[in-house]
């Protein structure tokens, strides 16, 4: 049988009414973010009252309800080292960066990172219902001072209306979930009054950390700009609670897909049977696993960063172990930019011009023979290859398979190699144009 999913509230919140505990704005307006508050509830160890009182930390805010969860008598309670800091968040580390993703360089305007081809991220808040201590936007999120502002969201508006490429845009901050009813629904309104975005998507942990946002109410104004689609975010399976899934039932019930992002951390979930566990109990609530992030090189990040193969190991232990639908993208986003980047086992061990050799999940090891004659699909004459090319410049290696080009080249390559030599009667550059690619013609 299932374990059972349970409410929890901590002793100190005992006396107080229903009525204000599940009310999210008394939930905002009681967060705790001292020592003195915290230790309320829970008693300190002596690295997290020097985090506490250290200047310059970065934002500290949890509501009630999550610190809730939280084991008082257990210093190594997964839900607590999330949200409460230790003083290893001061430490320094390798290849650390204020902004690992380089998200602001890929932001055409404030706060509107357009990375991939037809799909933007769009910053909306900086608030959050509690901070994570991995945060990725910690060099913004939870800075009121760094909050976007109407005229910067009118250029995001302005920017995705003249970029018809875009058809699907992530809300994200901060977390939307916490902004003022009537600013989400203006939010929303004015990108489905944009033609050609056919997806909205939220990115919110609010329904974690504050479940009681999800109110009836709220479900029925976000199910009036379908599609619309919602990820949370779970990292352990302590934090699905008896409240959590009936938020998640609200969102269901409106029709919202919902999926889960996690994040893969040090002594909070890089357990594989931790995660078939997390991975089993999300779905149970109709959540469906999305990806599990490796943690990314952020300030203060470093005590919770694994090896990848931590990563890869918990995907081999989830795969044939577990539901299809219930195995989730292990995920590096790559620093500097480049994106989410899939890495996995190795399943095809060896292949040869007419068969290919796979392994599955138990070591069974198999041949898959392949087609004699096979009619190769040709991307000139089809119709989806024409009308549906990204902008030149993003097609990648799909654009060589395409034959768009037979190389892809580091920048600078010519550069180096031409040595600092001039232009002279051996070099001649149609001696590296390869026919048939690019025109589309052969001579």
């Amino acid at each position: 049988m299932p374990t059972p999913i349970v409410s929890k509230r901590a002793p100190i919140y005992a006396d107080i009414p229903d009525e204000k505990w599940n009310d999210w704005r008394w939930q905002l307006s009681h967060r705790l973010n001292t020592a003195e508050d915290i230790e309320k509830v829970l008693p300190l160890t002596d690295s997290e009252r020097k985090a506490l009182q250290t200047q310059g930390l970065f934002r500290v805010d949890v509501t009630p309800y999550f610190i809730s969860l939280i084991d008082p008598n257990d210093p190594d309670d997964p839900t607590r080292k999330q949200i409460i800091p230790v003083s290893e968040e001061l430490n320094a580390f390798t290849s650390m960066m204020e902004d690992s993703l380089a998200e602001d360089r890929h932001s055409p305007v404030p706060g509107l990172v357009h990375r991939y081809p037809d799909r933007v991220l769009m910053l909306v808040t900086t608030q959050c219902a509690s901070y994570c201590r991995y945060c990725t936007r910690s060099r913004i999120v939870g800075d009121p001072g760094q909050t976007f502002n109407r005229q910067e969201f009118e250029m995001q508006i302005e920017y995705l209306k003249n970029t018809p490429q875009v058809r699907d845009v992530l809300l994200s901050g901060g977390d939307p979930l916490v902004l003022a009813p009537k600013v989400l629904e203006e939010l929303l309104t004015r990108l489905r009054e944009i033609p050609h975005i056919e997806i909205i998507r939220i990115g919110s942990r609010v329904p974690v950390f504050m479940p009681m946002r999800i109110t009836q109410e709220l479900c029925d104004m976000l199910a009036k700009f379908h599609p619309l689609w919602l990820n949370i975010h779970v990292n352990h399976p302590n934090e699905i609670s008896l409240e959590l899934a009936e938020a998640c039932d609200r969102l269901s019930r409106a029709g919202i897909p919902l999926g889960n992002q996690s994040v893969l951390l040090a002594g909070v979930n890089d357990c594989a049977h931790l995660q078939r566990e997390l991975v089993q109990k999300l779905t149970r609530i109709r959540v469906r696993p999305y990806y599990l992030y490796q943690c990314d090189l952020v300030e203060g990040a470093g005590h919770f960063r694994t090896p990848v193969a931590k990563g890869i190991e918990i995907i081999e232990a989830l795969r044939g172990h577990t539901s299809g639908y219930a195995v989730p993208q292990f995920i590096v986003d790559a620093p500097g930019g480049g994106g989410k980047i899939p890495v996995m086992p190795n399943y095809m061990l060896s292949m040869s011009d007419h068969k290919v050799i796979v392994r599955n999940y138990e070591g069974y090891v198999t041949t898959y023979e392949e087609p004699t004659e096979y009619k190769s699909h040709d991307p000139k004459t089809c119709k989806f290859c024409q009308n549906k090319r990204p902008e030149p410049g993003q097609t990648g290696l799909t654009g060589m398979l395409d034959g768009e080009q037979l190389f892809i080249k580091p920048e600078g390559f010519d550069e180096l190699h031409n040595r600092g030599g001039g232009q002279h009667r051996l070099r001649d550059e149609n001696k590296w144009k390869p026919l048939g690619i690019g025109s589309g013609e052969t001579d």
